[in-house]
This record gives structure tokens, sequence and C-alpha cells, in this order.
């Protein structure tokens, strides 16, 4: 097993990271900014090292500073959490370069399923479901894009190649549109991502998202493990997500896990992963793989009992996967709301100190989070201070859970969007399971 880990991140994914590596008798190493002297996770650590200034690039982002402070602690390895470096190619290169273990990808499978093109391509020849497609980059050649926006079918989408968050994306709908729609995406693209390369797929008008969650050894062993349904999304960000996913059954779990593990060992694949697909009148439809553990990764622990933390720090260790895929079984439901400090009517980030916190308790309660009663938010990073996850042996008595919970659940001193997801729980059509991405956006009227 591993010695020491540098945790790379901050927050509640770091604090999780943190818990797995105290099981499995691990030595710790926080990593923090100025601002994040007072973290839960680094008043737990073995070892603290403060590597900068509030602003991530000064911190979080420094790649030099991060791997000069498992330098001086002795470390062995490095867990990027999610978000940050996570899915960053060169720092998992220079991290290994350095003589330390990057739990998670190679930096090789990162680039390529990095970027959007080069990961259609691989997943077309492993066998996964992909959306129809210019199967490539769009040229210059205007006759040709119109030609391949004809074959696929209006409406087509424009996305970047290299994007994410929701931007470099434009929705085409006629012909007319398509040349300056390319153009613009292109210049968005460069501006955002430093690469101008977009390509073409059809645009689902009504799907659902739906991700599988997968693990993977390296050594040429994979195993899935079910699904979560993440469609209640605003602004392309989830708020809400769920495992299993209401409607998908044992059988078309099995049909797409099983393409996504064979994919996994094609590509040589190490670590957790997720695809994510859009899900529409019974087909899925690959649309990126996320090389990095999930916000909403607790969702899949609960139902299927294994903990995925800890199934990464073992296989950087270059431990083999200990059970396979018969060894898996999804029982029960669970749900999971971010709970994001913000104003609930308009979004605008909530910083600030949180007077007074109480934590939703009782059988099937999980509350992971970083806060605690007299903890300042600080205004520099991503909103969420925490994830809700309830269980239960069915998905209403999971809903119903989480509605209680939500209703226990105190934090004072900022605001919460606390109110939004009672709102979406309360909601007939997420009751009745299977509402789409574009679902909750018109709910709010966005």
């Amino acid at each position: 097993m591993l010695d020491k880990v540098v945790i790379a991140n901050r927050g509640e994914i770091a604090l999780r990271v943190l818990r797995a590596c105290k099981e499995l008798g691990i030595k710790t190493v926080a990593v923090h900014s100025t601002a994040d002297r007072d973290l839960k996770h680094v008043l737990l650590a073995d070892e603290t090292i403060c590597i900068g200034k509030p602003p991530a690039t000064e911190s979080y982002l420094d790649i030099p500073r991060i791997i000069a402070a498992a330098e001086v602690t002795d470390a062995v390895a490095i867990h990027p959490g999610y978000g940050f470096l996570s899915e960053n190619a060169d720092f998992a290169d220079q991290v290994e370069q350095s003589g330390f273990v990057f739990i998670g990808p190679k930096g090789d499978t990162i680039r390529l399923m990095g970027d959007k093109v080069s990961a259609i391509n691989a997943m077309r020849k492993a066998g996964v479901p992909c959306v129809p497609g210019s199967d490539g980059p769009v040229s210059d050649d205007k006759e040709r894009n119109m030609q391949i926006a004809k074959r696929i079918g209006y409406p087509v989408i424009i996305k970047a190649a290299g994007g994410g968050g929701g931007r470099g994306m434009r929705v085409v709908r006629s012909e007319a549109e398509l040349i300056d729609s390319i153009a613009l995406t292109q210049q968005e693209a460069k501006q955002f991502f430093g690469n101008s390369m977009v390509y073409m797929e059809k645009f689902l008008e009504n799907p659902r998202h739906i991700e599988i969650q997968v693990l993977a050894d390296g050594q040429g062993n994979a195993v899935h493990l079910g699904e979560r349904d993440c469609s209640m999304q605003r602004r392309h960000q989830k708020v809400v997500e769920e495992a299993p996913a209401p409607g998908i059954t044992a059988e078309v779990r099995k049909f797409i896990g099983e393409r996504c593990t064979r994919a996994c060992i094609e590509i040589g694949y190490r670590g957790a992963g997720t695809f994510e697909f859009l899900y529409e009148n019974g087909e899925f439809y690959f649309i990126e793989m996320n090389t990095r553990i999930q916000v909403e990764h607790p969702v899949t622990e609960m139902v299927s009992g294994v903990d995925l933390i800890k199934e990464q720090l073992k296989i950087a260790a270059g431990q083999p996967l200990s059970f396979t895929q018969d060894d898996v079984v999804i029982r029960g439901h669970a749900i999971e709301c971010r709970i994001n400090a913000e104003d609930p009517e308009t979004f605008v980030p909530s910083p600030g100190k949180i007077t007074r916190f109480h934590p939703a308790g009782g059988l099937g309660i999980r509350w992971d989070s970083h806060i605690y009663a007299d903890y300042t938010v600080p205004p520099h990073y991503d909103s969420m201070v925490g994830k809700l996850i309830t269980y239960g042996e069915n998905r209403d008595v999971a809903i119903a859970r989480a509605r209680n919970a939500l209703n226990e659940l105190v934090i004072d001193g900022i605001k919460t969007n606390t109110p939004l997801h009672k709102k979406i729980l309360a909601d007939e059509n997420f009751q009745s399971g299977g509402t789409n991405i574009h679902y909750l956006e018109k709910k709010l009227g966005l």
C-alpha cells in the first residue's frame, strides 16, 4: 500500500480522500492556500503545507508547488480529487516523471479522452455507441460542412473539441445558421480553451444524462458499478443525482456496462472513471469520459457497497482489482443533493461565516462536507459546501429521506440552495422519474 499521499485539492473531496487514506493506514499531506488554513482536512492531516495565495492559479493549479510539497514531505503519491488539476495530462506526466504515483490514469489516457474528437473515435473503435456526427473536426470547407449537417439531420450542435462546463457549444436548427455558428464556436473555443477545433453532432431534443461508473486496474481488468441519472441540471451543471437511473433495466445496464469496461481495457485505462451518455428513446449516445472521481460518486457507493476512493488508492499502489463483475450487486436507491452557498433564487454565490450548523441524521443519511459552525466559506472557489446523500430500499424511500433530511439541515449565516432542492424533490415529474436535462431550467423559467 502507498505510504504517504499528498491531497492536491480542497473542500469535501479532500476530506473524503483523507478519510479513505486513514482507513488504509496511509499518511496524509494536506496542501492548502492561505484562505484554507481552517479547512477540516487541513486540521486532520498528518502534515500540512501552505502552497500559495487564495487564487487557484497561485496555489491549487501551481504544479511545481504541489510536486515540491510531495518532495519535502517524502510522499509517494498525489491524489488530485476532482476539478483543478485532476484531468490535466501534463500534471499527471510531471507527477510521474518526478518519481511519484499519480492517483489516476496515465497522462496519455487523460489526453486521449480529454479531446472530444479523439475520445469519440476511440469509443467508436471500442464499440461504445456515439452520437451521429462529423466523425472528426469540421474543416474550413463550407460546402462539406453543409453536407455533413444534412447527413446528420437538423438540429445539430457545434462543440469545442477541448470544451467543458457548458461552454463552447452552439445549437444550429437550419442550414442558414450553420456557417456563422461554426465560426462563432471556433472563436469561443480558442478564447476559452486555447484550441479552435470544433466538431458537429446530432442535437438530441429531450435526452436524459446517464453515466456509467467504471474501475480498471490497468492490468487487463475492469468492472462497472452501474449507472447514475444526472439529468437534473442548471446551465449544464448537475444539481441532483441518483443511482440507479429510473427505468434502466438490468439487461440494459449489462449491455452498456460491458461496452464501457471493454473500452477501458482497450485504452489501457487505470483508476476510477465515468462514461457520460445522452439517453433518448432507449438509445445511449456517448458524449465524454471523465478520467477522475466524480462529485456524485457517493450514490454509486451507496448502491454498490464499493468505496471508490479506496479502490483508487489500491489501484494506484499496483494492486489488481480484488473483485469481478459477478461480485457487483446493485441494491436499493440513492439520491444526492448538491448543497451550494448561493442565493436559491438568483444563484449568486453567498460566501461568509457559518454561524450555526446542524447536519441531518438518521437511517440512510450521509453528509459529505467540510463545513462546521464558525467556518468561513471563502469567495475564491466553487460554491458547493456539502453533499446530502440518502439511501433507501427503493426510490420512494430515498426521496422521502432526502426531503426529511433537507428539513433537518441547518446552515445559518450564509444562503444555500436548500429551498431549490426541496422544490425539486416535491415535484411530481421528478418523483415519477425520467425527467430530461432541460426539465429543471424550464421549471425555473430560465
